[in-house]
C-alpha cells in the first residue's frame, strides 16, 4: 500500500484527481478503455471537479457508482445529485458511459442485479474494474459496507442492498468486486478519520474497511487524517 499525505483536503482532492487521470490514460493505452467506480463525499466531489478539467479520452471512460442511498431523484442525500452538475462539462462526451445505480426501482434486489449485469457488460465476467475509489467513515465503513450489516458476508454477488444505516438503505458494491479491482484508491481527509485510518492501514478486520485487500492500493490523505502515522 502506497501512502501519500498533503496538508489539506484541497491538496488531497487535486492529487487524487491527478492519480485517477494517470491511471485512466494508462488503461486506455493498454486496454482501450478505463473503468472506474466513484464514491461520494465532499473531498471526492472536489476531486471530480478537478478530474473533469483533465484532458482525458472521456469517450473511453466508463464511470460507475460505488454506492448510493435509496432516495428520490434530486434528493440532497443522493451522491448522484452532486455528481450530475460536476460532470456537466463532459456530459456530452460521457453520456452513454455513466452508470448511475437505479435506486428508484420498485424492486431494489432486482435493481442490484441489473447493476451487476451492467458491470459484467462493461468490465467482463467476473467484472474487473480498473480503479475503485473508496472513502472511509469514522466507524470504519467504506462504500456502504457498514459495521454489522449482513451485506458484509456477501460473497456470491457484486452488488447488494443493505439494511438501514443512518435512516436510509443503500445499494453498494460488495467486497468481491472491490477486491478484484486492478487498483484501489483511498481518499481520506479530516482528523475524525484518524482512528479508522489506523485500522484501515493495519488491515484490522474489526472494521469493514480493514477487510479490503491492500494489493495494488494507494492512500491519498491529509495530515489530519493520518495523525502521527508515517507518510510519504
Amino acid at each position: 500500500m502506497e501512502i501519500f499525505a498533503y496538508p489539506d483536503a484541497e491538496g488531497v482532492a487535486r492529487q487524487a484527481a491527478e492519480f485517477i487521470a494517470s491511471r485512466a490514460i494508462e488503461a486506455v493505452s493498454n486496454r482501450g478503455k478505463f473503468t472506474v467506480a466513484i464514491s461520494g463525499g465532499h473531498t471526492p466531489w472536489r476531486m471530480l471537479t478537478w478530474l473533469v478539467q483533465s484532458e482525458l479520452p472521456w469517450e473511453q471512460v466508463d464511470l460507475f457508482q460505488v454506492d448510493e442511498r435509496v432516495a428520490p431523484d434530486g434528493d440532497i442525500s443522493r451522491n448522484w445529485t452532486h455528481l450530475v452538475p460536476i460532470l456537466e462539462p463532459i456530459a456530452a462526451r460521457i453520456a452513454t458511459r455513466v452508470h448511475p445505480i437505479p435506486v428508484n426501482a420498485s424492486d431494489l434486489d432486482t435493481a442490484a442485479k441489473v447493476y451487476s449485469s451492467a458491470l459484467v457488460e462493461v468490465a467482463g465476467q467476473p467484472p474487473v474494474l480498473d480503479l475503485v475509489h473508496l472513502g472511509l467513515g469514522v466507524d470504519g465503513h467504506t462504500a456502504s459496507l457498514v459495521p454489522n450489516d449482513p451485506v458484509l458476508s456477501v460473497t456470491n454477488c457484486d452488488v447488494a442492498l443493505t439494511g438501514p444505516y443512518q435512516g436510509q438503505r443503500r445499494v453498494t458494491l460488495t467486497f468481491p468486486i472491490i477486491n478484484r479491482a486492478r487498483h484501489i484508491l483511498w481518499v481520506l481527509a479530516g482528523s475524525d478519520k484518524q482512528s479508522a485510518a489506523a485500522k484501515l492501514l493495519g488491515s484490522d478486520p474489526s472494521v469493514p474497511a480493514g477487510r479490503v485487500q491492500h494489493k495494488s492500493s494507494t492512500v491519498i490523505a491529509d495530515f489530519a487524517a493520518l495523525g502521527n502515522m508515517n507518510h510519504t
